[in-house]
This record gives C-alpha cells, structure tokens and sequence, in this order.
C-alpha cells in the first residue's frame, strides 16, 4: 500500500498565499473576501530551448528573443505594463509590430478590469497566428508573486509585481544558459520592460532593470515611420517647450469631478443622456434626457464642451429666460473654418476661425422666433466616452508638405467620414501618401486647450472611392463585425459538411425525439428574388370541421448553435446578418444559414412550427408549438407566389396554390384586425438597385421597391407567430422572457409635422393614440398628388421612437406594448438565421414546451439585459449600414445615368431653412439639401421661402412639388460621389 505523507503549510507562508480584498454588493454592503492562491515554482516562462522549464505548450517565444532593434544587439523580449495594452493596443495589434512578448497575469487581470473592449483586443491579440506573445501566471509563480503592503496603492502593488517578474525573467534567462568553462560567456537576451509612467521606468532603473517608453522603443525598430503614427496621442512622455500647458488659453470649461456629476444627476440639478450632433449644423448638438419633453438644446463649441456623438454626457440647463430655439441655417463646417490651420488650432484662442463661428451663432441667434424655443444647456461633464476606431481621410489643405518622399513629422487634420463627428488632429510621418486613401484614425485624447480632438493613424483601407475600400469603410464606420469566422466557430458546425441530412427517423435516434413528422404537409416558402437563408415557410389545409388550419415553420437554428459555445458567442457579439447592396455580412457560417438550416424546397429540414386552428373569420381557435421535419414543396418569390395567387387557369385541386390563396383570405383578415386596433401603416423610401448583371455589382438604375399582396400575407403570419411565441414564453418565464417592444412616441416629437400639416393643407394629425394617429394619416390625402400620402407616412415615421428588444423582468408591465403593431406583446422569433434576438427565443420557447431544459444563462436576468444591449446596437448599426450602402449605389447608378443624360426628377419640398431647402426624391428614395448663397426670404412660421428672380418673387414651401436637377460631384467628408441638388422647376437656383 502506497504510503500518504500530509504535509501542513507553515503559518507564515497563509501572507503570501491568501489575497484579502473588500468588495461593495450591488445593494451596497460592504464585504471582506479572502481568497487562497497555490503558489508553485513549474510555471513555465515560454522561452524555447530552456533547460529550467518544462514546456508543454506549441507556441513559445524563440531562445534569441528578437534580434530587431537598435538598443538590444543580442536579443531581448518585450514585457508590456498594463497602460501600454490600455493606450497603445493599435500599436500592439499592427502586422509590423512583432516582438516576442511576455503577458504578465497582472496585466491581464488588470486590463479586463479597466476595460472590457480592451480585454476582448488583448485575448484575440494572444490568438493571433502573427503574434509571438506567451501569457506568464506571475501571480501564482512563488518567485513572482506579490503581496499587497500596507498604505500600497492596488496600482502600486501591480507595478511592483511588474517588475518584479521583469527582474526575475532576466534572472532567469541568465540562469538556463550558464557560462561553459573555457568557453566566452554567450551574449543574453534582454527581457525589457516598456512602459509609459516615468515612475514606474525611474523606480525599475533603479533596479536594474531595462525600461524604455513606448516611444522611444518604436523609434529603434526598422519600420519606426509606420509606426509611430499608430501611437496615441497620450503616449507622448516629452513636453514640447513651445507649447507648454500653462502658456495655451483655454477653449472650453473643465469638466466637473466625477462625484459632483453623479451626486447632481441624482439630486435632478444635472441631468444626464446621449450627446446627439447636428447634422445640418456642426455648431449645434442636444441631448434627451427624461425631465424634458424635448431634448436639451447646445449651442456653440463651449456648451458642446468636446462631446463627441454618442457620448455619454451631464449637462446643465440654463433657466428659463435663457432658452434658445434650434438654428434654422445650414451651417458647413468645411465653408466656415476652410482656413483653419491643424498646428495653430491647439493654440490659439480668438483667432478668425473662432470668431467665423461667433459671428454665425450671433446671426443665428438674432434671427430666432420666440415660438419654438426649448431647453438650452450645456455639457458639464463625460459620463462614458464612445470613443472607437472612425474612417477618415487627410484634408489635403492642411499639409504642410506634399513632397511624397519626405518623412517629417506633420500635424494634419482628418476628417471623419461622418459630418456628426469633429475633425482630428494628428500627428503623422506618412501624410502626402495618404492623400485619397480611406484611412482608419482612433480619438485619444481632446485637452480643453486644443480646438479639435487629437489621434493617431491606425491604418490604410485603400484607395478613395474603390468598392473594395467603400465597403470596408462602411463596415468599419457602422461597427460592423466582418473578421472571417474562426476555426473554434467553424468546428461547432456538423462534421459531415455539406453532406448533413436529416437521418431516416427511428424512435432511437435523437433528432427525432418529440418532434412532429411533418414532411407530407403542403408546405412553401416566399421570400425576395435570389434569397438563400430561408428562415420560413408557411402551410394552410382545410379541417373536416370548416376551421382551417395555418402552420408557420421556422428554421431549427437553436439544435445546431447550442449554448455557451464559441459559435453562440459569436452569433451574440454580431446579433444580426447585415444586408448591402452587393454583400451580406452574415450572422453565422454559410453552411447553416443558407444550407443546412435554410428551409429549401424538396429537402428535409429541421424546423420549430407553430400551427394555429383558425375559424374562416381568421380568429384563433387554438395554437401548438412543436420541434418538426418538414419538406418544403416548393420556393417562390413574392411575384411568383402573387401570379400563382391571381391566375385563374391555375385548377383549384392543386393544394399550393389552394393553400397561398387559403393563407392570403385569412392575412387580409388578421389585417383588417390589427388595422381596426389601432396598427399603424407606415412608410419609408425603399428602393432598389438594378445592377449591370448577377456577376458584376456596377450599378445601372435604382427603382421602387414594389409590394405585392403576398408581402402582406407573408409578413401577417410572421406577426401572428411572433405574437403566439411572445404570449407563450413571457407566461412561463416571466422575469427573462426576451421580447421587443415599441414605445409609444411623445407628443412633442410630432409638433412640427402637425403644425406644418394645419398651415400648409389644412389638416389635423390626431396623435393621442395609434388609432387615432392610424385614423388621421388615412385622411392625409391629397387628390392631385397620389404620392403625399406616402410622403406624411415617412414623415410621421420619422417621428417614432425606434423598436428595441427588452429582458421581460426589467421593465414594468405596461410598457410590454408594441406601439406601431398596436400589440400588447411582442418578440422575434421568426428570422434565427439572421437574428440572434430570435435565438434566444428558440430556446426558451424549446424550454416552455418542455422539450430540452433552459441553459442557465437565460435564467439570469442580468446576462439577459447585456446581451440584448449589443444586440439592439448591432440590429441599429446594420440598418444604418444598409441605407448608407443604398446611398453609395443609389450614387455610383446617378453618376453613371448623369454622364448620358441630365437628370431631372420630381421631388417634395420637407424642410424649409434660411438658406435652402430639405427635398425628397420618392423615386431614388434619398433626401437631398438645396442651399442659396444669395439672400432669400424666409417665412419660418409658415414653413416658406421666397426667391427673388428678374423681378418676380417665386414662393415655395413644405409639401411643394418641385422639380430637381441632381448632379454627383466628390464630398469633401466621405471623398465619394456625393448627390448634389438644384432646383429645375419653378424655378432654376443654378448660380443663386
């Protein structure tokens, strides 16, 4: 029998080994929590070939180090502290940046702290197959480990760890390669510790140790121009004595501390929201926030106070008596700062740019009526920064130097793609090269002496206006995830491929366990021209007893992207399929979107079904939910489906067509229903892009969308099913339920319509309910102009909240509504291969019917509110996304069209400002700005504007049909074919 020695640890060594910390609950008590660590001494350092470790592992760093730089003739590696992955991790991501590197476990842990984002780059960065970096658990090395002293900061503690594991790898390295008697000792590699606190390098000096900044590291690497431009602008350790802090006059306020912006947002003195750009005028901004019914207004740059869009801000409201109404000019920031200089900007205090600006806000504001004024305020503070990567290009006007060869430092301005966003300043090597590139500049710091923000290059994207570059900007300015999918994701798919098929059913086998064998029902699917994820089908038979039942079948995307799996987490970090006009970014693996689970006609598929017994008046006797195998018999697209509908030489006795016209009585049916209880028939311009061929994506026209009646029918059985799930899953998970819902809008947001509505047609919007609002828009009928009707329905949608899906236990039971659909609960259920909000309810309907149990993560309320968060930013990212992919076609189709043939088109008259006018192009479906240099008349009450001509005043206003000239020349902001517009008729504004 083996003999069993129990060693005890020696009371001394409970200092080390146990970490003490007090932590605050979420309903803020205060608890001590003690946590034992193991320390041991076989943690091994990753170096190749080391005699001391043993190594397990297939990535290990090379035994020489790097032999790349100019400091470090014999070798060494890279051991970064936290604040270089938190400020530089650009730099530590690029292709050209590679020396071996050692992750420290403090760092690690460090920067998951700080920053999720971060820690999400930093673990996709120790992945990468072009990255040497070995991950060092210094904290459980008995060596390395450190314990926290009394009165030691936790930041102080973790430097003291940093280098104390920097001291013991170069100790370490001295010690695997000890000297041979007789033979000259070899050259060792340095282990050097790169960091941007000088504290941090002068105490690691002092001991010896090899410190160098960020900076001056990059600078002796080979590819030292390309990159120290990727350096952010806060790594800089060296203060240029020009321009020292003290000498530069402030720009804008300071920001309050962080504990008097929270104790003021919860005392109502302060009030907090999303900083919200302008984008017809750069000197204006607003935020919404809950005590006003309308946003909070800003007005200048130093009420603006560096918010950039999106941010997170406090803002103090003015009183009363100082409230201001928003500008009714466009007002350009490329026209009103064009000489403004990138390297005097930060300087500067009143020079002719600032006052440029003073003078219109001054103009602005002795113009305004007193009517419309609203809160008015300013930006006290930054709650959250939303900071990230923009898509630019280098204003050429700002360079100092265009020689392509030259390689000095120049201070350049980058403007953003988007005219809601500021221009940079940054600091670059590579300016003349870049000019007509995209380009991708990260936001780092923005002081209150600089007028702009400053950055750092990230990289090039390509050229300006090439498709490729176009594309990728668009993914890169709308957030889109595009990266290929991983091997970890494509190993979650089923080994067979391509060659997966439902297995013949046996009572053994367990994708057949409770599920129904539908296969022998009549069962089709409708979708748009060319679509391959189909996610739904739909079937309708007559029953013996005069009911008819109606069946829905979605794709079972729930059996094969299982929980908590990495192809589950990327589904839920992409959250939607994303639609352009030549590409789809999709949300999982082809192979299951638009094979395995796409419902395709003639082959068996697994599907989730939820089948209905309605009376012939469309009323719900019953419904059931049930896993199934269905076998489509047939793929149609709507207009097939609608000549089959309406053909009357088609016999009755063949059951599809017998079943689409079954499906369309009852869809007009639950229509007339939804409509009679207040649904909304909204509107908005959807167009559609003819290409030159199925290869080519050179756009050739651009068309209406036309919706036939079997768009209708598809879409009422999609509602119906919606609704049923929703019902079904929020009765049996009443705390975690994921639903969607659409608030009602404030009233306020429809002011202006309803105002312009009465003075210029003498109508009346009856906002008080969806009803009623439903009620009103019907009446909204102009008979010499088919087409308005249309036009109030976008407008009236442009004034809606937007839809969002909710955890059900966060929020109160009376705001489960679904306002547009005039539904008292709503979800996603219908689209699994494209939505991941749709997933989820797969499987807590899957749980509810009893068919596998609820993974856990669904159980918990909190997990549940922070997936649906990225989901509903990802599902607003991709239809921004889509629309600005129809814009750049709708574009290139113009521009092609333009050098034929003048274009003219017919377009309404939607805004009236002191300086132009907001028109609609139904036909193209874009919105375009025609502005006057010359003086005009402006009538902001009665929504008109009146242009002087040879002595014949021409009257046009709101709701006007005009007639446009529409011309593409290349946008300063985006540097693509941007759509210019001129008036035609009544009259021509060329010149004016």
């Amino acid at each position: 029998m083996a003999e069993i020695t129990i060693r005890k640890r020696p009371r001394t060594e409970a200092v080390v080994t146990q970490r003490k910390f007090f932590k605050k609950t979420a309903r803020g008590k205060v608890i001590k929590v003690l946590r034992e660590r193991y320390l041991r001494d076989d943690v091994a350092c990753g170096i190749q070939s080391c005699g001391l470790c043993a190594h397990a592992a297939d990535i290990l760093l090379p035994s020489s180090g790097s032999l790349g730089h100019a400091s470090f003739p014999n070798g060494h590696f890279v051991l970064p502290d936290t604040n270089v992955f938190l400020s530089q991790m650009d730099l530590m991501e690029s292709p050209l940046f590679n020396p071996p590197i050692v992750l420290l476990q403090t760092v690690t842990e460090e920067v998951r702290h700080r920053s999720l984002p971060l820690y999400n780059r930093l673990k996709a960065l120790v992945k990468a197959d072009d990255k040497k970096i070995w991950v060092f658990y210094n904290e459980y090395r008995s060596e390395t480990a450190v314990i926290r002293e009394e009165g030691e900061s936790p930041n102080d503690r973790n430097d003291r760890g940093i280098r104390k594991a920097t001291a013991w790898y170069n100790n370490h390295v001295s010690l695997a390669r000890p000297p041979v008697r007789g033979q000259t000792g070899q050259p060792l590699p340095t282990v050097v510790l790169l960091t941007d606190d000088v504290a941090n390098r002068q105490k690691g000096e002092r001991e010896g140790l090899a410190c160098m900044s960020v900076r001056k590291y990059v600078e002796g690497l080979k590819e030292s121009s390309q990159l120290l431009d990727l350096l952010a602008a806060a790594g800089s350790d060296t203060i240029e004595p020009t321009q020292a802090v003290a000498a530069r006059q402030a720009l804008y306020p300071d920001y309050l501390p962080t504990a008097t912006l929270l104790a003021g947002i919860k005392s109502g003195h302060l009030h907090q929201g999303h900083f919200n750009a302008n984008q017809y005028n750069y000197l204006e901004g607003s935020v919404s926030v809950p005590a006003f019914e309308k946003p909070v207004l800003l007005i200048g740059r130093e009420n603006m106070n560096r918010a950039v869009q999106g941010d997170i801000v406090a803002v103090e409201v003015f009183d009363e008596k100082d409230w201001k109404a928003p500008a009714d000019e466009v007002v350009d920031q490329e026209a009103t700062l064009k000489n403004d200089d990138a390297d005097d900007s930060e300087e500067e205090g009143e020079d002719d740019e600032a006052l440029a600006e003073r003078k219109v806000l001054q103009t602005e504001l002795a113009k305004q009526a007193t009517s419309s004024k609203q809160p008015t305020g300013r930006v006290v503070g930054i709650i959250k920064r939303n900071w990230r990567s923009y898509v630019c290009h280098i204003d050429s006007t700002s360079l100092t130097s265009t020689n392509p060869t030259s390689l000095s430092q120049q201070t350049v301005f980058a403007t953003p793609v988007s005219r809601l966003l500021p221009r940079i300043r940054l600091r670059t090597r590579q300016a003349p090269a870049l000019i007509g590139q995209k380009i991708l500049v990260t936001i780092d710091r923005w002081e209150r002496t600089s007028r702009y923000p400053e950055g750092h290059f990230v990289r090039a994207l390509g050229k300006v206006q090439s498709k490729e570059a176009e594309q990728e900007s668009l993914l890169l300015e709308f957030d889109v995830p595009y990266r290929p999918f991983g091997k970890a994701i494509l190993d979650c798919l089923p080994p067979e491929g391509d060659s997966w098929v439902v297995p013949p059913k046996t009572a053994a086998d367990p994708n057949w366990r409770d599920r129904e064998d539908l296969r022998d029902l009549v069962i089709c699917s409708i979708d748009p021209p060319g679509c391959q994820d189909i996610d739904d089908a739909l079937h309708a038979r007559r029953l013996p007893n005069g009911n008819i039942e109606a069946g829905v079948h979605i794709a079972d995307v729930s059996h094969f992207v299982l929980p908590d799996t990495p192809m589950d987490h990327e589904a839920a970090a992409r959250g939607t399929t994303v639609y352009l006009v030549d590409k789809r970014i999709d949300m999982l693996p082809a192979l299951l979107g638009t094979n395995l689970c796409s419902l395709r006609p003639h082959v068996e598929r697994l599907a989730f079904s939820v089948i209905w017994e309605l009376s012939p008046e469309a009323e719900i006797v019953n419904v059931r939910f049930t896993k199934s195998v269905i076998a489509s018999k047939s793929a149609f697209t709507y207009e097939e489906a609608q000549i089959r509908k309406d053909d009357p030489y088609v016999k009755q006795t063949d059951e599809i067509t017998e079943s689409i016209r079954m499906l369309n009585d009852l869809a007009r049916k639950l229509k007339a229903g939804r409509m009679a209880a207040g649904a909304l028939n909204l509107a908005s311009p959807e167009v559609k892009i003819q290409l030159d061929s199925s290869e080519s994506s050179d756009p050739i026209d651009v068309e209406q969308k036309e919706l036939r009646e079997t768009n209708s029918l598809v879409e009422e059985f999609m509602l119906l099913a919606n609704i049923s799930v929703a019902r079904k899953i929020q009765e049996t998970f009443p705390q975690t339920a994921v639903l969607r819902r659409h608030l009602p809008p404030p009233r306020a947001n429809f002011e202006k319509l309803q105002d312009i509505l009465k003075k210029r047609k003498g109508m009346t919007l009856d906002v008080s309910s969806s009803g009623a609002l439903a009620a009103s828009l019907d009446q909204c009928v102009d008979p010499d102009e088919p087409a308005f009707n249309t036009l109030v329905r976008i407008m009236a949608t442009r004034c809606m909240l937007s839809a969002e899906y909710f955890c059900s236990g966060s929020v109160a039971r009376d705001t489960f509504g679904h306002y547009g659909l005039a539904s008292p609960i709503y979800t996603h259920f219908t689209s699994p291969i494209r939505r991941y909000a749709d997933v989820l309810a797969h499987r807590q309907l899957a749980a509810a019917i009893g068919y596998t149990p609820l993974h856990a993560s669904l159980h918990s309320k909190s997990h549940v509110e922070r997936v649906l968060e990225v989901v509903n930013k990802r599902h607003r990212m991709a239809q921004m996304a889509s629309r600005a992919s129809v814009e750049f076609y709708v574009g290139l189709a113009l521009k092609a069209r333009s050098e034929k043939e003048t274009v003219i088109e017919d377009a309404f008259v939607i805004r009236t400002f002191r300086n132009g006018l907001g028109v609609f192009v139904s036909r193209l479906g874009i919105e375009g700005l025609v502005t006057f240099k010359r003086e005009i008349q402006f009538d902001a009450d009665n929504y008109t504007i009146t242009i002087p001509s040879g002595g014949q005043d021409v009257t046009v206003s709101v709701f006007d049909k005009v007639k446009v000239l529409v011309e593409v020349e290349q946008d300063k902001n985006t540097q693509r074919g941007r759509v210019v517009m001129s008036l035609s008729h009544p009259i021509d504004s060329r010149g004016m």
